[in-house]
């Protein structure tokens, strides 16, 4: 297969998204200016401008009607995917770092930075099918994980909040009561520096994350058991499972595929 070569961002890319059809991919990037293109042969479809600082993630919604970005500029901004207008944006005292649509869409988990004293925090936000309804008000800010959380995503059924980041910790968090339900704190086969990444299985049953340790892991979700490690031999920048295949735990290995993308 040929592969597609996209060009259009004029500064590094932070982070990739398909939507759930996997027709489109959506581009994040350090140039301010995230961007959607036909998955099938790369042609840039539009792009979406209003962040005055490197955009760091993104997520669309399940009917690929909205976008959400989070920026260094310390907003976090929804868009209509189709006409590439912000419908509404959300503003933070620090860096928002990653954004993740919650099953049915009607909640959004978003991470700030530490800056300026003020510690890194995973906030929950109320999204308003009704545009002029949204507020900006959370409805629940956790804190408590030292350094930058670099992901959170919703687990199964919204029932959970997963995050990890610089302190090499995986946590599960309620996303009622805000409490720490779980975590890779005295697991003695976690990692052991900082966490990059994050990805789920198509069905949420298990995990993957990667490091600067040198290794990727496969999680168990509703246990956090490790179901296997994946040596590198450089540290990992991004991780991801395809959507297309099962991946299943049969005698003790993995079936499926895997993508770990390295830093040289």
């Amino acid at each position: 297969m040929r592969p597609i070569l996209m060009k259009g961002h004029e500064r590094p890319l932070t982070f990739l998204k398909y939507n759930r059809e996997g027709d489109l991919l959506f581009s994040c990037a350090k140039d301010h200016n995230p961007t959607v293109w036909y998955a099938d042969n790369g042609e840039r479809l539009g792009t979406y401008r209003g962040h005055n600082g490197a955009v760091w993630s993104c997520d669309i919604s399940w009917d690929s009607s909205r976008l959400i970005t989070g920026s260094a500029d310390q907003t976090v901004k929804l868009w209509d995917v189709k006409k590439g207008e912000q419908l509404y944006t959300f503003n933070f005292d620090a860096p928002a770092r990653s954004v993740n649509f919650s099953v049915g869409d009607k909640l959004a988990v978003i991470t700030t930075d530490p800056f300026m004293e003020k510690t890194s925090a995973i906030h929950v936000k109320r999204i308003a099918e009704d545009i002029d309804e949204q507020t900006n008000e959370s409805a629940l800010v956790m804190r408590g994980p030292s350094g930058r959380i670099n992901r959170a995503v919703w687990g199964l059924l919204n029932k959970n909040i997963i995050s990890c980041g610089e302190d090499a910790i995986i946590r599960v968090w309620d996303p009622v009561t805000g409490q720490e339900i779980m975590s890779t704190k005295d697991h003695e086969n976690g990692h052991n520096n900082a966490i990059t990444s994050l990805c789920f299985s198509a069905d949420k049953s298990h995990f993957l994350t990667g490091s600067l340790d040198k290794s990727a892991k496969l999680w168990d979700t509703r246990s956090l058991t490790l179901i296997k490690t994946y040596i590198t031999g450089r540290p990992v920048n991004a991780v991801t499972m395809s959507p297309l295949l099962d991946h299943k735990k049969n005698g003790g290995s993995i079936w499926g595929t895997i993508a770990i993308f390295v830093i040289m």
